[in-house]
């Protein structure tokens, strides 16, 4: 694969990996690029095919996943999710740094293929703060609440092992967050900025 070193976010949902991307690209514009997933759920309200996510059946995803066409995939809640080679390789075509957001499972399967990323974890200062602003957003019934804590607790534990990430982040501080992710990210942007121009 050729192009920027692709950077992987992970960390369970609430974290507020979202919050920082958003920055990340209004700051840099064009310099990085989403690599857009796969997935068996169905669109929610605002969602656009190809734009948040590929939607596809179970059978579309399977047969692509046999054919070795995934970097990683995963199933929550009874969904499929996945990143195909296709999608980050669309995004390094265009010379911009790919960010993959993932799972820790997705993390862990990466780190068997020869996709060299930038490994980031974003997380919350406690899960009680998680669960907080889970709340606030109002969009979980109790059920799926549970659920993404369940999954976080797991997710914060596994993350601990040594050398799975090159920067965990504890975003306790929006703009403290930021900018230690800008600082990680630094060399890459300057590298994609400086082969634009040549």
């Amino acid at each position: 694969m050729q192009g920027p070193r692709p950077v992987v976010l992970s960390g369970p949902s609430g974290a507020g990996k979202s919050t920082l991307l958003k920055k990340l690209f209004k700051d840099y514009e064009n310099v990085f690029g989403f690599s857009v997933s796969h997935t068996t759920r169905q669109p929610r309200p605002g969602e656009v095919n190809g734009k948040d996510y590929h939607f596809v059946t179970r059978e579309e995803m399977q047969k692509e996943i046999d054919a070795g066409e995934f970097i990683e995939h995963a199933e929550f809640s009874g969904n499929m999710y996945g990143t195909s080679k296709g999608a980050v390789q669309a995004v390094q075509a265009q010379n911009q740094i790919c960010v993959l957001d993932i799972d820790i499972q997705g993390v862990k399967n990466i780190k068997k293929t020869e996709l060299k990323p930038i490994y980031i974890s974003v997380q919350p200062p406690s899960i009680e703060i998680l669960e907080k602003r889970l709340r606030d957003r109002k969009t979980e019934t109790e059920e799926s609440l549970q659920k993404r804590l369940s999954a976080a607790r797991v997710d914060l534990e596994l993350s601990k092992e040594p050398g799975l990430f090159d920067l965990v982040i504890i975003n306790d501080d929006l703009e403290k967050a930021y900018s230690e992710l800008k600082a990680v990210l630094l060399e890459e942007i300057k590298k994609t900025q400086e082969s634009r121009k040549s």
